[in-house]
């Protein structure tokens, strides 16, 4: 087996996670490269490369790019808005991707990339890693064995949880669709993904509504401060109160955009929330991506479906309806059934069967262990015989975006929009 040696452009919390994966796979990976203004997160990968003396560090995606080809994988883990540049900067150096979602912020950056890539040749693997968990797996593997019969429609819930939304869609990264992505497009590509992936037939018209109804200042407390830091009578009863972060389940949160979170003193974090956008009022940002949005979605051989994203839910949920039964599951079922899946046959005195599936425990049980699920295939996607069998390639991942996109111009024009089936 031939060793891939992997570069990272951009080492925030994501390409970390598949830094400490891939370091546990010495015969597959080689850590050579990373990229980011942050020394300290390019010193975290050089310390899970085994080889730190020949690890090179640089300061941009711009100037590694710019001492030529840096590896023969390069994960792109920067910014929404910064995907096509660095992608298509990468393949034209030799190099294939490990993208993370989304692969652009629009639509027209997405196609780029996919022409970038046919053009130069190189495999393109999107991290849309729900595929990899051993979860959806046995859902996708429940539904090919003809278990419910045809697909006749589904239903996709995708709850983000308050908190979260707060943390990441209204104070962080992806709160501004001018400067990331859309909602549906940052949060729910995955949702789009496993909905298309599931179903297994395109995509033909999508209609949607949604709205920021929640993160606004006309639902701030009376006598909210702009910073929760500068003290706020409501600070007490907020779940948003910034605070928190101090506390062992918001250091993990914090961990994702502040490198000390782990030894950092509460007053340390205190001080840096007084200057951090994580310290504002979540009431009183500059947010604009919406906190809740439905889909309703028509796909080839009038199989229906429909997705809710709302910040006011937490876990993913899904009921597929087919002619010989219903599969339900996910995190209601989880938590009030004790088990992962419930499946009922259509029909008098028939039993539901209920399903258990096992997900790792260990350090790389995130996503449901689909981050590690990724990172166990990755080396066979890039070296197959056969681009084609790649399970989340660029080519497989383009459906799901357009469904987004399509999504979010429905929910803005209010009109249904159909998707062109027959675009590359």
């Amino acid at each position: 087996m031939r060793r891939l040696t992997l570069a990272f452009c951009g080492c925030g919390s994501r390409a970390r996670t598949y830094a400490g994966i891939a370091s546990e796979m010495p015969d597959r990976f080689a850590l050579v490269a990373g990229a980011d203004p942050v020394e300290g997160r390019v010193e975290f990968i050089r310390g899970k490369s085994d080889r730190p003396t020949d690890f090179k560090g640089y300061a941009s995606a711009e100037a590694m790019f710019a001492a030529g080809k840096p590896a023969d994988v390069v994960i792109v883990g920067t910014q929404d808005a910064q995907h096509r540049e660095h992608a298509i900067r990468a393949m034209e150096l030799g190099c294939d991707l490990l993208l993370e979602k989304p692969v652009a912020h629009r639509l027209e950056d997405v196609l780029a990339v996919q022409a970038a890539a046919r053009r130069l040749g190189r495999r393109v693997v999107v991290c849309h890693v729900l595929r990899y968990t051993p979860f959806y797996a046995k859902v996708e593997s429940l539904l090919r064995s003809g278990v419910v019969g045809e697909i006749v429609t589904a239903n996709f819930i995708e709850g983000v949880q308050p908190w979260h939304q707060a943390h990441s869609f209204v104070r962080g990264h992806w709160s501004v669709e001018g400067k990331s992505s859309p909602m549906i497009l940052a949060k729910s590509c995955h949702d789009m993904d496993l909905l298309a992936w599931l179903i297994n037939r395109p995509c033909l018209a999508v209609s949607s509504h949604g709205a920021l109804s929640q993160f606004t200042a006309a639902q701030a407390p009376a006598g909210a401060p702009a910073r929760c830091t500068d003290g706020c009578p409501a600070a007490s009863q907020c779940p948003y109160d910034a605070h928190r972060y101090a506390q062992p389940e918001g250091r993990r949160w914090l961990g994702m955009v502040y490198d000390r979170a782990k030894e950092a003193t509460d007053a340390e974090i205190i001080t840096w929330l007084r200057t951090s956008p994580w310290g504002r009022c979540a009431f009183r940002c500059d947010n604009d991506v919406v906190d809740h949005q439905v889909l309703a979605l028509k796909f080839t051989g009038e199989v229906t479906a429909t997705f809710t994203m709302t910040a006011f839910d937490d876990g993913r949920q899904l009921e597929i309806f087919g002619t010989k039964g219903v599969l339900r599951g996910g995190a209601f079922v989880k938590k009030h059934l004790g088990c992962d899946l419930v499946f009922t046959p259509h029909g008098w005195n028939q039993t539901a069967e209920k399903i258990t599936v096992e997900t790792p425990t260990g350090g790389y049980a995130g996503h449901g262990g689909g981050d590690a699920g990724l990172m166990a295939t990755l080396h066979a996607e890039l070296t197959g015989a056969d681009a084609a069998a790649m399970r989340t390639s660029l080519e497989v991942s383009i459906q799901s975006h357009r469904m987004a996109f399509a999504a979010e111009t429905s929910r803005k024009e209010g009109r249904t929009v159909v998707i062109e089936t027959s675009a590359g």
